[in-house]
């Protein structure tokens, strides 16, 4: 068990770093963004009102910061936040999506990545959000079937034309980000990133230091895990998209949970929360990771930004890695 009266004051204490600048702009941007998937899909059941009253609470609350794909709902997300955003435009850098079909009814109709596809989505996503040019533009996953030069050079297109500002990628190594950014500037990379999901630590983030790149980790909080509140499969709804995902199965959840005690501990020392834990954890790998935890509800997103009052030292640091399970049961996908 971690004790309390290991976590004292002789190492140098240092609080984080609020915003960075994306990139290759000019735009500083709050480093807890707001990540929007579940406000239309993937995570049981939601209330359009609701988040919209939390979308406000964000920007009140100086998050400028948020991040939508056309794949959300397909379509419904970035409506959304057409919707709540009308006149607040200037308030926020907003991140969307390209790349991932989906049909009339939902389904997934594969990746998509031609410069045809790639103009059709972007106009269609500037129509949904009511905007005339998307602050950040991501190819949301590669088309396999194309080489990623031939993508970034139909992206670099938008931003000649004026439709977007700056270009980002998802979910690719580090050989693949550095031929996309000899194309054209790439200002942020997003990549699935927290305590139980380590791999980027590997090359990316030196690539990202290299070039100048913003890392942006979505699902910080592992899909919700690492905030405790998933002890069993029950404690999700049927329609609940984690049910088929390899880290949620009931063996899974049972022996994943080592994690959520090695945060939980620490938080009792703290006096924060497991999920405010698992967030300066993030933040503290280096000083220009953002990270985009999502939530529909103002209480979650007060409590996330909370984190920037959470002050780990190296050893609180240090005992959070040598406590931790040697690997995560489950495949991401």
């Amino acid at each position: 068990m971690i004790k309390p009266f290991l976590l004292n004051l002789k190492f140098k204490l240092k609080r984080m770093k609020k915003s960075t600048l994306l990139g290759h702009s000019n735009q500083l941007i709050n480093r807890i963004g707001l990540g929007c998937m579940g406000m239309s899909e993937f995570y049981g059941s939601f209330d359009e009102n609701e988040s919209i009253n939390t979308l406000h609470k964000a920007i009140d609350l100086g998050v400028n910061f948020l991040d939508t794909a056309d794949m959300y709902g397909w379509g419904a997300n970035e409506q959304l936040l057409g919707k709540a955003l009308k006149g607040k435009w200037e308030k926020v850098v907003l991140a969307t999506k390209f790349a991932v079909m989906r049909g009339s009814n939902g389904e997934f109709l594969g990746l998509n990545g031609t410069p045809e596809y790639i103009k059709q989505a972007c106009e269609q996503s500037l129509q949904n959000l009511g905007v005339e040019a998307i602050d950040l533009y991501y190819m949301h996953r590669q088309d396999p079937k194309l080489e990623i030069e031939e993508i970034v050079d139909s992206m670099s297109e938008l931003v000649k034309e004026g439709k977007v500002k700056y270009l980002g990628l998802s979910e690719v190594n580090a050989e693949t980000l550095r031929r996309a950014h000899a194309v054209h500037p790439i200002s942020a990379l997003q990549t699935e990133y927290s305590i139980w999901s380590r791999e980027p630590e590997n090359e990316i983030f030196d690539v990202c230091n290299e070039l100048g790149i913003t890392f942006v980790a979505y699902s910080p909080l592992g899909r919700g895990f690492l905030t405790g509140a998933i002890k069993s499969r029950a404690d999700l709804e049927p329609s609940d998209w984690r049910l088929t995902l390899p880290r949620f199965t009931e063996d899974a959840i049972k022996e994943n949970l080592k994690f959520v005690e090695v945060i939980e501990e620490i938080a009792y020392s703290k006096n924060a929360t497991k999920a405010q834990i698992a967030l300066a954890w993030l933040l503290n790998q280096n000083d220009e990771i953002v990270a985009i935890p999502g939530t529909r509800k103002i209480q979650r997103l007060e409590e996330n930004l909370g984190t920037f009052n959470v002050v780990l030292s190296q050893e609180d640091l240090s005992l959070i890695q040598s406590s931790l399970p040697s690997e995560t049961i489950g495949a991401r996908y």
